[in-house]
C-alpha cells in the first residue's frame, strides 16, 4: 500500500480539485497550460532526484534559473543574437545551459573538495547568483525575445505529431509494463497517454516544454533503472563508504549529479525566459522548494538511496495541480505559499517516519 500513496494521493487531489473548479480543471485548454506549467519545475525536479538519491541538496537551483535567463536574455537583446534566427536562438539556449554548467560544478567542486555538506554550499550559490543575476540586468526586465527563441516556451507542434509521438511513447510504455507482468504500469500508462491525448487534441498541440521535459524523464529513468551510471547513484546514497569501498567512484558521481543538476537548471531558464518572452533577475524564486517537494512527496528518501524518475513526475503534478486548482479558485498567492509550505512538511514527515518504520 505504502508503494502507491504517492498514486492515491494525486488521484484524489485531481478529482477534489475537478469538483471544486465544477468541472473547469478538467477542460482541454487548462490541462495543456497545466502540463506546460509543470514542465519548468519537471525539469528541475529529475536533476533534483540525482542529487538527492546521492543524499545531497540543491537549494541554488531558482537563482542559477534566474541567471541562466538574464544571460539568455543578454545575448537575445545586448548582443543583437535575436536578429540572427534560429542561430542565434540556440546561442542563447546554449549560453544559459553553459551558466548553469558552471554553476553545477561551482557546487560539485567545493562538495567534493571541502567535504563542507551540500546545504551551506548550495545556499552559498544561491544567494551568489541571485547578486550576479542582479547586477548583470541592472535589477530590470530584459525584453523583447526573437520570435524564434520564444517558441522554445510557448510553441506546440501540430495535432497530428501530438498523436504519434504521444501514442507510440504510450503503446511503447503499455508493452515494455506488460513484459514485465506489471498490469497497473500498463493500465497507468494507458490513463496517462489518453489524459495528454485528450488534453493536446483537444487544444493546440503539445508544447514544446512538455515535450523537453517528457523525453529528459525518460531517458533519466532509463539511466536510473538500466546502466551502471543508475546503480551507482543509488549506492552512492545508500552508503557512501561502502560503495567506496566497492569500488564506486564516489566522488565523480557527486560531481556527475551536481553538474546535470546544473544543467538542467539552465535548461529551465532558457525555457521560462522563452515562455515569458523576458529575463528577469528575480525569477527562479522558491523554484528549488518546488523541485524538493516534487521529488520528495514521489517517494524519494532525502537521505537518498531509495527513489524514481516515475515518482518525481507523479510529484511534479500533484505540485502543479495544486497550484493549478489554487489559481482557479481564486486562491491569494500568499495562501497558496502556506499551502505548499504545510504540504512540505507532511512530505518530510511522512518520508522519515517511513524510514523509521524499516529499522
Amino acid at each position: 500500500m505504502k508503494k502507491y500513496t504517492s498514486l492515491l494521493i494525486f488521484v484524489g487531489t485531481v478529482i477534489v480539485v475537478g469538483i471544486a473548479t465544477h468541472g473547469g480543471f478538467f477542460s482541454p485548454r487548462n490541462l495543456s497550460n497545466l502540463s506546460r506549467q509543470v514542465s519548468i519545475n519537471g525539469i528541475l525536479s529529475v536533476g533534483m532526484t540525482f542529487i538527492i538519491l546521492t543524499g545531497g541538496i540543491d537549494l541554488s537551483v531558482g537563482s542559477v534559473v534566474a541567471l541562466a535567463g538574464v544571460v539568455a536574455g543578454l545575448i537575445q537583446v545586448n548582443l543583437g543574437y535575436g536578429e540572427r534566427g534560429l542561430y542565434g536562438a540556440l546561442v542563447a539556449v546554449a549560453g544559459a545551459i553553459g551558466v548553469g554548467l558552471v554553476a553545477g560544478l561551482f557546487n560539485g567542486i567545493f562538495i567534493v573538495r571541502t567535504k563542507v555538506v551540500p546545504f551551506i554550499i548550495t545556499l552559498g550559490l544561491m544567494v551568489i547568483a541571485r547578486g550576479v543575476a542582479l547586477i548583470l540586468a541592472k535589477g530590470a526586465m530584459i525584453a523583447p525575445m526573437s520570435e524564434t527563441y520564444s517558441y522554445f516556451g510557448t510553441g506546440v507542434i501540430g495535432h497530428t505529431w501530438s498523436a504519434i509521438i504521444v501514442g507510440t511513447i504510450s503503446v511503447v510504455g503499455i508493452i515494455w509494463a506488460l513484459a514485465a507482468r506489471n498490469v497497473l504500469a500498463a493500465i497507468l500508462t494507458l490513463v496517462t497517454g489518453g489524459s495528454f491525448l485528450y488534453a493536446f487534441l483537444g487544444y493546440s498541440g503539445a508544447p514544446i516544454p512538455v515535450l523537453l521535459f517528457g523525453g529528459l524523464a525518460l531517458v533519466a529513468h532509463f539511466m536510473l533503472q538500466n546502466t551502471v551510471y543508475g546503480r551507482y547513484v543509488i549506492a552512492t546514497g545508500s552508503n557512501a563508504e561502502a560503495a567506496f569501498l566497492s569500488g564506486v567512484p564516489v566522488e565523480r558521481i557527486t560531481m556527475g549529479v551536481y553538474l546535470l543538476m546544473g544543467c538542467l537548471a539552465g535548461l529551465s531558464g532558457a525555457v521560462l525566459t522563452a515562455r515569458l518572452d523576458g529575463a528577469s533577475p528575480n525569477a527562479g524564486d522558491l523554484f528549488e522548494l518546488d523541485a524538493i517537494a516534487a521529488v520528495v512527496i514521489g517517494g524519494t528518501r532525502l537521505s537518498g538511496g531509495v527513489g524514481s524518475i516515475s515518482g518525481t513526475v507523479l510529484g511534479a503534478f500533484l505540485i502543479g495541480v495544486l497550484n493549478n486548482g489554487m489559481s482557479l479558485l481564486n486562491i491569494e498567492e500568499f495562501y497558496q505559499k502556506v499551502i505548499k509550505g504545510l504540504i512540505i512538511i507532511v512530505a518530510v514527515w511522512i518520508d522519515t517516519k517511513g524510514r523509521a518504520g524499516k529499522r
